[in-house]
């Protein structure tokens, strides 16, 4: 690849953008360019980012591109397609007044809340569709804390004195010390 040149004012703008951005990604295109005009090969720029090179030649395209015309906008990543988030504003305002009421007064037959429980009721009740991930995350943002239930009691094996280090001795009742 030829060497890059950067007029003075893309170099200070570069430079700028370093100590202000909070995003890596385009703080690491901002150094890749900027060793790259200061002589650097590719390889060599590819390597301290531990990037391959064509990431580096896809960045020194990006940022040449004439119909972008920020410099932010040469260096951010570009619009990639994808499903968007759906539930994020929906379904935390429908969760918050009913994290606090029991499952039963609504008809569920558990007693406490679950997430495929509450992905059941926003089903039925709202009629929204979400996955138990969007409840989960949703769970958090409300910053609501549950213990999952258990189902089983907790109960010692016949070998657990074993288990923590003791003899095999300890836990026979027919031995009398």
């Amino acid at each position: 690849m030829k060497e890059i040149q950067l007029n003075r004012k893309d170099r200070g703008r570069l430079e700028g953008l370093i100590t202000h951005l909070h995003d890596a990604r385009p703080v690491r295109r901002a150094y890749a360019l900027l060793w790259l005009d200061e002589g650097a090969m590719v390889t060599e720029v590819a390597q301290r980012l531990g990037v391959c090179r064509q990431s580096v030649y896809n960045w020194v395209s990006r940022f040449f591109q004439p119909q972008l015309r920020t410099l932010e906008a040469r260096l951010t990543d570009a619009p990639r397609p994808g499903r968007p988030c759906t539930a994020k504003g929906i379904i935390d305002p429908l969760l918050a007044p009913i994290l606090d009421t029991d499952p039963r007064e609504l008809g569920y037959g558990s007693t406490v809340w679950t997430a495929p429980l509450l992905v059941t009721y926003l089903r039925e009740q709202h009629h929204v569709g979400v996955s138990v991930d969007s409840v989960s995350l949703a769970i958090g943002r409300l910053r609501f804390r549950w213990k999952r239930p258990r189902h089983q009691l907790a109960r010692r094996l016949p070998t657990w004195r074993q288990a923590k280090g003791g003899s095999n001795e300890a836990c026979s009742p027919s031995r009398a010390r």
